[in-house]
């Protein structure tokens, strides 16, 4: 996901999509405890789409 795509996204959508994304890390975390992940990379990846919805709704609620 892009910053662009999340500034798009409602706060309600938000807040839906960064559950979401907590989920996937956690199932990702635990698929690389028993050796079942076959991408590692995607761990980083979705810990980054966190970061940038969490960045979005801050700045929707400061009004940047």
């Amino acid at each position: 996901m892009k910053a662009i795509e999340a500034r798009k996204l409602s706060d309600k959508e938000l807040e839906e999509k960064l559950t979401g994304l907590k989920k996937d890390l956690f199932f990702l975390r635990m698929q690389h405890a028993t050796n079942q992940l076959d991408n590692p990379m995607r761990i980083s990846q979705v810990k980054k789409d966190i970061a940038r919805v969490k960045t979005v709704i801050r700045q929707n609620q400061l009004g940047l």
